[in-house]
């Protein structure tokens, strides 16, 4: 037998869905992205697709430009920045000639770098942790770490606070001014940033008062490092602010060969963190963005991002010959054209705040400063040769490092006195390495 089965539909149901039927919701799960009919690729963080806008406050010739706003500085406070700033050249100069003379190992300048790093730190407070990549060097000098801690950090010695002669030139460190002991890696202070402002925010006595601030330059942003670090700020979060140097060249890679986007500043979007483009140049645009940016990221407790717009004046490092890759006009062009000393010393000059009698004594009193440290920690013998086991772990010694401290006395006891080059080693140490030999 057949059956007929007669289905009967809903008058409300045979008609055609209405557009508010057909979307329940005008947005997707777990999203405020709205729904479009129009097929709409894009490539830019900007409304209007147009690049990133970069902050100024002085043009080149030093004077304000339209509509600028000076940040809130009196007249001491900018002989400070700018005694600083003329601080970074003037040790550079006599620290790399003297890593030329085979004096220290190794040696990296911040030529160009002046503005960026000074104006940085300036806006800091003082007790903010500071993640440094290599050329932070001045936000030690602005807290008060000292020419005499630098030069015994570079050369080693026994009253170097950085390492006890353990690390290369310029990785420095102090616990006592809040700035972790710089390492070579590339990019691993970015997630390590991240997680440092992470317990920033779960102390109760600094909850709310301090920030993280990490450096990198662009090509470290390259690495992997850097997508984790922000990632890890943004989602937590921590109070981190994250101030990439675009200083121009990953090394030998100019940065139009390290990224096709635009620049640093359209990653930060992407994880959801304020984001701001600075010129690395200008001081005081510097100053201004930096205190701006580690407000908010105290306020909103989570990652800013700073990408500040420099040149790299100097070569990479002491192992570096940046002419091989880069025309020399090219390098003379730029510090002509926008040097960031000149800059901010013809500001202070339209202030009536500085003079040419001023600029010479600041000069040759620096430079004398710098001297004498030199001369002093060049002096100086290196640490006891039983520190190159201490302080490596905490708590108790292990196996391995007791059984390296043994081994090394074994060798000294038979070859220290009798071979010459192991001699002449030995008294470089303070003590002549003996304490190693007492212990064993």
């Amino acid at each position: 037998m057949i059956r007929t089965v007669v289905c009967r539909v809903h008058p409300r149901l045979s008609r055609p869905l209405s557009s508010s039927a057909r979307r329940p919701s005008e947005l997707l799960p777990s999203s405020q992205s709205p729904i479009v009919s129009k097929l709409n690729f894009f490539n830019s963080v900007t409304p209007d697709g147009q690049k990133i806008p970069t902050y100024r406050i002085l043009d080149g010739t030093g004077r304000l430009i339209d509509g600028a706003v000076l940040p809130d500085i009196d007249k001491s406070f900018a002989l400070k920045l700018y005694e600083n700033m003329q601080l970074l050249p003037t040790m550079d100069n006599i620290l790399y000639n003297v890593q030329r003379q085979g004096k220290i190992s190794f040696y990296m300048t911040a030529y160009g770098e002046e503005a960026t790093i000074i104006g940085s730190a300036a806006a800091l407070e003082n007790d903010d942790e500071v993640l440094g990549q290599y050329r932070e060097m001045g936000v030690l000098l602005w807290r008060g770490f000292g020419i005499n801690n630098v030069m015994a950090q570079c050369f080693g010695n026994e009253e170097d606070t950085s390492g006890k002669g353990r690390q290369m030139p310029v990785h420095l460190g102090s616990s006592e001014y809040h700035f972790h002991t710089i390492s070579s890696p590339l990019a691993t202070q970015i997630p390590q940033a991240a997680g440092v402002g992470y317990a920033l925010r779960r102390d109760p006595l600094r909850r709310g008062r301090s920030v993280a601030a990490c450096f990198f330059g662009e090509g470290a942003a390259s690495e992997g490092d850097f997508h984790a670090g922000l990632l890890l700020a943004s989602t937590i979060p921590s109070p981190t602010v994250f101030i990439a140097r675009n200083n121009g060249f990953a090394i030998s890679t100019p940065s139009n060969e390290q990224f096709y986007g635009d620049g640093i500043a359209s990653r930060g979007p992407g994880y959801g963190i304020d984001t701001v483009r600075v010129d690395g140049n200008d001081v005081l645009a510097v100053l201004a963005t930096v205190r701006e940016a580690r407000q908010r990221s105290l306020d909103q407790g989570r990652a800013v991002l700073v990408e500040a717009m420099t040149y790299r004046v100097g070569h990479h490092s002491t192992s570096d010959d940046s002419f091989a890759y880069r025309a020399r006009s090219e390098v003379e062009d730029r510090k002509r054209i926008d040097n960031p000393l000149v800059r901010f010393r013809l500001f202070l000059e339209a202030q009536g705040w500085w003079d040419e009698a001023a600029e010479e004594e600041l000069k040759n009193r620096l430079r004398a400063e710098v001297m004498t440290h030199f001369k002093r920690a060049e002096s100086l013998k290196r640490c006891e040769l039983s520190e190159l086991f201490s302080d490596v772990y905490g708590g108790e010694e292990p196996w391995n490092l007791k059984e390296q401290r043994e081994e090394l006395a074994i060798l000294l006891r038979k070859y220290g006195n009798s071979w010459e080059p192991w001699r002449n080693e030995m008294a470089k140490f303070k003590n002549n390495g003996q304490d190693l030999l007492k212990e064993n």
